[in-house]
């Protein structure tokens, strides 16, 4: 006799531990909470922290601040990640402009890398809400300043900001930043102004940023 009454351990598509968790993405109140968001590059993807792979998210975050609904005011380029603080006026804006940004980034990906397609995002976007000014914060600190606990001039000059980042139009640090000596984009960094309180005054009821500390 056969039973069909219950699920059998290990059947089923095999989970992975990598990959963004497809739950229903986050509420948030509008254009007032900002968001931590982290793209992933799929596997085989160049390194980003190159002129070439920077000059190709310089493009996608130019465009975005172009349309005026995504409004990106922090980020990153890291080697395989992205990092971006954002507002976004509701989530259905944030998934369709997210997802704008994405299919923009990958054209230039590949045309860099010499292919005519391929994956480039690894997964979905994850997308955090900053709720707190201390949350917001901590989040500044992290995005423009990771680059810095790695740095050998910790120390020594200052403050020596990532020029893969929008660091350098920064104007919160806590201590003065030395000048960049060259930078891998085409012009100052393409981001846009915050309009909610944590985003653009909240977060300094903290104090100014000191981003090795992230």
């Amino acid at each position: 006799m056969h039973r069909h009454g219950g699920a059998r351990r290990g059947a089923g598509r095999p989970r992975s531990s990598r990959s963004v968790s497809h739950a229903a993405r986050p509420r948030f109140d509008g254009a007032r909470t900002p968001l931590h968001v982290t793209l992933r590059m799929a596997e085989g993807v160049w390194n980003l922290r190159s002129q070439r792979g920077y000059r190709c998210v310089e493009h996608a975050l130019a465009a975005e601040r172009a349309r005026g609904v995504l409004r990106v005011v922090h980020f990153s380029v890291q080697g395989n990640p992205i990092h971006l603080i954002v507002e976004a006026d509701d989530r259905p804006t944030l998934s369709r402009r997210m997802q704008g940004f994405g299919i923009r980034l990958a054209r230039r990906i590949n045309a860099m890398m010499g292919r005519p397609r391929g994956p480039v995002l690894g997964d979905r976007y994850h997308a955090r809400l900053l709720a707190t000014p201390r949350e917001v914060h901590r989040a500044i600190a992290y995005v423009i300043g990771n680059h810095q606990k790695h740095s050998a001039e910790i120390g020594r000059r200052g403050i020596v900001v990532d020029p893969f980042s929008s660091a350098p139009s920064f104007r919160h640090f806590s201590r003065p930043v030395q000048p960049l000596g060259w930078s891998p984009g085409t012009g100052p960094p393409p981001v846009s102004a915050a309009r909610s309180w944590l985003l653009s005054r909240g977060f300094l009821r903290l104090g100014p940023i000191e981003p090795e500390h992230a």
